[in-house]
């Protein structure tokens, strides 16, 4: 390879090579080089080409800029002391950006709301949780959360906030189960402030003392009650009796039975599949004889209004709510119908109250009763935990007592006693 051929300028210690193919203008494109002495010794150093906006004049210049600092004893002494000079600039400029904007990012981390992250939090939300959660989540968040720690800075959240939030639910009569609700919901929406960089340090929730308390309901109906109950509803709401009939015998939970379909029943193999269920699995239950007769004339009663309102009901819902959707809770009237039966009068407890989720125990219960056993039960019922259907098992007829007796049957009489060795008698 050729050595490059160096030019003379018309400046003493600027000089330049010419590109062998580029041109710049009409002419060579030209590389500049300035030459001086640092320290006692020989120093060149490349500037850049003329087709970058350099010029001999401006190469003079900078040559001239460098022996000023370098007979002054000021400033960058050569291209390369400059170019590092520059970097380190260009470092600590960057360096104070990012350290004022993490003091802009502080103080609105300092400033920003409970009620301004929320949104963030609830767009989330809508994609992980169902719809009717949701609802419940705005609905108690409006109510017991906004209005204590709404328009507080995440920063300044602190323990006593979500304690006057639990005593706010105690105050007003509400179970201990409820407020453990809330605080749960504020614990996620505090913990996603965190992992997004809205609020830094510990959730104060964590310091919440945690609700102990037995939330499990112990009402369920004898037959008679149900019967009782089931004639009363049919005079209200043909629906409702329905619904509740279906709950009375397969355990169903109520948002289990909004969204069945006309393909969940299968009247040859006499089954109900169950979708979308609480706990996200499909389970499969079974139709007693009057269930069965109830859902062929349902299913009669859903095709007749299809023929007449095609669009009323496109995913064949036994039970269709407004503009063809699942409906969302159980109606008024069966409470207003619990009320009048007296089902309610003198209980206390709200553990004993009579709702439409006892028709699911209730269900259980007979189950029990009738000597199914606990794992079978667990199993209709969709319980994830034997602990759910454990509470049940005092129901089972006369297990513990015959475990009992089982003893009695064992003959210890006579039996020769072997002494256990290595142990001191006393």
């Amino acid at each position: 390879m050729a050595k490059p051929k160096y030019l003379k300028s018309n400046f003493p210690g600027v000089r330049y090579r010419e590109h062998a193919t580029r041109k710049h203008g009409l002419k060579p494109d030209k590389y500049f080089f300035i030459r001086y002495k640092l320290d006692g010794k020989d120093k060149e150093e490349g500037l850049g080409w003329a087709s970058a906006g350099l010029t001999e004049t401006k190469a003079n210049e900078t040559l001239a800029e460098i022996k000023k600092h370098i007979r002054e004893g000021v400033g960058h002494r050569s291209l390369a002391e400059k170019r590092e000079a520059e970097d380190r600039k260009r470092t600590e400029e960057e360096a104070r950006r990012k350290a004022e904007e993490e003091e802009r990012r502080q103080a609105e981390r300092l400033n920003i709301t409970f009620l301004d992250v929320w949104p963030k939090y609830l767009e989330l939300a809508k994609a992980n949780k169902k719809p009717h959660t949701i609802y419940q989540e705005i609905s108690a968040m409006g109510k017991w959360v906004f209005p204590v720690i709404g328009k507080k800075a995440l920063a300044d959240i602190c323990t006593l906030d979500l304690e006057r939030v639990k005593k706010n639910h105690f105050d007003a009569g509400k179970a201990p189960r409820t407020a453990q609700y809330t605080l749960a919901m504020i614990r996620q929406v505090l913990n996603f402030a965190i992992e997004h960089g809205f609020m830094s340090g510990e959730n104060p929730s964590k310091r919440v003392k945690r609700l102990k308390f037995d939330n499990k309901r112990l009402r369920f109906l004898t037959v008679e009650e149900a019967e009782t109950l089931l004639t009363e509803l049919k005079k209200h709401s043909l629906d409702l009796h329905d619904i509740a009939l279906i709950s009375l015998h397969t355990g169903a939970r109520a948002g289990e039975i909004f969204k069945l379909e006309l393909t969940d029943i299968d009247f040859t193999g006499e089954t109900i599949t169950l979708r979308d269920t609480k706990n996200t699995e499909t389970r499969v239950v079974f139709m007693s004889d009057r269930l069965k007769k109830m859902l062929w004339t349902r299913r009669e009663m859903v095709t007749e209004n299809r023929k007449n309102k095609p669009d009323g009901n496109p995913r064949n819902l036994l039970f269709p709510g407004r503009g063809g959707k699942p409906v969302t809770s159980i109606s008024s009237t069966f409470d207003r119908v619990i009320s009048a039966m007296g089902f309610n009068d003198g209980v206390s407890d709200r553990r004993q109250k009579m709702t439409f989720h006892c028709l699911r125990h209730t269900a259980a219960s007979w189950l029990v009763q009738a000597g199914t056993p606990l794992f079978t039960v667990q199993k209709l019922l969709g319980h994830k935990k034997s602990e759910m259907t454990a509470r049940y098992s005092h129901l089972a007829p006369g297990n513990l007592q015959e475990t009992a007796k089982f003893f009695d049957t064992m003959n210890t009489t006579g039996a020769e006693i072997i002494p256990l060795t290595g142990i001191k008698q006393s």
